[in-house]
């Protein structure tokens, strides 16, 4: 799927021509629908509403939107986003498709799980099948203070799409540092949350939470599970939060956190003012923009692994692994498989699953140091 290119910038950067040809996105030729009806009529329903009408529509045709995140709310968002002709996605996720994500992660298909595809770039395809007229950049990456920054590079938006606080306490000093506005979203068993996130005009994350929940003091997927309904609801909210901001209506947008849950049927809403001795928006402090790579390991929502990164000094930051290389070496000590996306190890009880970027993802340990030494042992030090 689609990199970001100076011809994909370009593109975004203008509506959509009713009077062009087909469109080429990645050397796959695309013919939706004839040229004067293709935009006016796929939207047509959503131009007639007033706070969009045709001029928004354009400016959402222009828009490009960073989602990190592809799990239940990020593939939601780039659902909504990409139906609602949001021009550009750049989805970042570090992680791949698996059978229990298909209850509620709406963009994969059980032969995405059977594959082992990573999320980000089966989005990409799905979406592709979904609006031809949207480009999407998958990451098959871990959002983190080294690449961050660059993610966001020309972005109009990032939506949270995340299961922890250390990503979006990072993603809120980068958009705070950066003034580009971000929106907070959280599910979790039938109950979620949203806030959008204006910097310098409306309370920032550490300004609602001044420091990050401790490890094991909030609820996980594992521990509370996730209705399928919850992530509908606070994706619609979201996505329609995100609308209003691409369109320019940030008079409409909500100024503070919304929660629901939906077993209990209650809702609230409260505004949320900044705090003027915030780290970030306040002082211009980004602890978390500034911390140092954790490469310990660190632990996933739910899943009994562990992610573990190559070390600054192994020298693998930057590099390519030839996953075909490293199957043929791996072959004889236990099952392997590769997509070409990806290679998968099961050996001693571990599933060991390897990104090119030397990342790998240590299933059957919650503990990052036993992680760490399988990877040593199998993928090198």
């Amino acid at each position: 799927m689609a990199q970001t290119t100076d011809s994909a910038h370009a593109k975004s950067e203008a509506a959509p021509d009713a009077t062009s040809g087909d469109t080429q996105q990645d050397g796959v030729q695309s013919t939706p629908m004839t040229q004067l009806n293709r935009f006016t009529d796929r939207y047509s329903r959503q131009t007639l509403f007033a706070g969009i009408g045709a001029a928004g529509q354009e400016r959402l045709a222009r828009a490009r939107v960073l989602i990190v995140g592809c799990g239940a709310l990020g593939t939601g968002l780039a659902n909504l986003l990409a139906r609602a002709g949001v021009g550009y996605l750049r989805i970042a996720d570090r992680d791949f498709v698996e059978a229990n994500n298909l209850q509620r992660q709406n963009l994969f298909e059980e032969d995405d799980a059977a594959q082992g595809m990573p999320k980000a770039v089966a989005a990409a395809q799905r979406i592709a099948r979904i609006n031809g007229d949207v480009t999407v950049d998958p990451q098959v990456t871990d959002v983190t203070a080294e690449n961050v920054e660059d993610l966001l590079d020309g972005m109009d938006l990032a939506l949270d799409g995340t299961d922890n606080f250390e990503t979006r306490y990072l993603l809120n000093d980068a958009c705070v540092k950066l003034n580009i506005p971000w929106i907070y979203s959280g599910v979790i068993a039938a109950y979620g949350v949203s806030m959008p996130i204006l910097p310098h005009d409306t309370a920032c994350l550490r300004c609602v939470f001044p420091t990050r929940p401790l490890p094991g003091t909030t609820p996980t997927c594992d521990t509370a599970g996730v209705l399928n309904g919850i992530v509908s609801v606070i994706t619609g909210m979201t996505a329609t939060e995100a609308v209003k901001l691409l369109v320019g209506a940030t008079d409409r947008v909500a100024r503070g956190m919304t929660w629901v849950d939906l077993w209990e049927n209650t809702h609230e809403s409260i505004e949320l003012p900044r705090q003027p001795d915030c780290p970030a928006c306040g002082r211009g402090e980004y602890a978390y923009l500034d911390a140092a790579l954790d490469e310990g390991g660190v632990s996933l929502c739910g899943r009994n692994a562990v992610q573990v990164r190559p070390t600054a000094r192994d020298g693998a930051h930057g590099d390519t692994l030839d996953l075909a290389a490293l199957a043929a070496r791996l072959s004889p000590i236990g099952e392997v498989a590769s997509n070409g996306f990806l290679l998968r190890l099961r050996v001693d009880g571990y599933e060991v699953t390897v990104f090119p970027d030397a990342r790998a993802i240590i299933k059957g340990t919650d503990d990052p140091a036993t992680a760490r030494t399988v990877y040593a042992r199998y993928v090198g030090a």
